[in-house]
């Protein structure tokens, strides 16, 4: 008899649990439903995002490195090799390079080399910002308020100074504990037969 009456309250609460799930979901009456509700706790969190770094990042500073005229083994020697070098296009080179972060807004940037030949005839492109600012803008750690400094003042250092000579001859010196030590541990496999 018991028994039957336990398997009923199972079933009673195994009906008003999908009951309040559909209602769950067809609750779009007068507040547009849960999951467009901003007071939804599941809207509050948003999945991590990987960083994506492709291509080539070329600085400023190597920018300034180029001159027209230099061979292409001094070219890939300052920008490193070319992210783009087609066959059809064998006098250009593409430089891409793209980042996406989460929070952020993407970032493309491009530089192409055109050549005459062997040598270096021009280049074009974004304008590229320096390594300083570039690692500037990839510190992703979160900025705290203003550090407290670590210094004490005379009155602090004086402070701590009385006190520990107070409090040693008031409080009993305590021998330090010591761990009780294993004279022997099991065997770590079976021994062979």
């Amino acid at each position: 008899m018991r028994a039957n009456y336990r398997r009923g309250l199972h079933t009673a609460f195994a009906v008003l649990a999908c009951a309040g799930l559909a209602a769950c979901g067809s609750g779009k009456g007068m507040t547009g439903g849960l999951s467009e509700s901003r007071i939804n706790p599941v809207n509050w969190i948003t999945p991590y995002k990987i960083e994506i770094v492709q291509g080539n990042f070329v600085s400023r500073e190597q920018v300034e490195l180029l001159k027209p005229g230099m061979t292409r083994d001094q070219v890939r020697q300052v920008l490193g090799t070319p992210l783009l070098a087609s066959v059809f296009h064998a006098d250009r080179w593409d430089y891409v390079f793209t980042l996406k972060r989460q929070g952020v807004e993407p970032q493309a940037l491009r530089l192409t080399v055109f050549f005459k030949g062997e040598a270096l005839e021009r280049f074009e492109g974004d304008a590229m910002p320096s390594e300083s600012d570039f690692v500037a803008k990839l510190d992703s750690r979160r900025k705290l308020g203003k550090v407290p400094v670590l210094e004490l003042t005379e009155e602090q250092l004086k402070a701590a100074e009385k006190k520990p000579a107070a409090t040693a001859a008031t409080t009993p010196v305590t021998p330090p504990v010591t761990a009780p030590s294993a004279t022997s541990y099991p065997p770590l496999e079976s021994p062979a037969r």
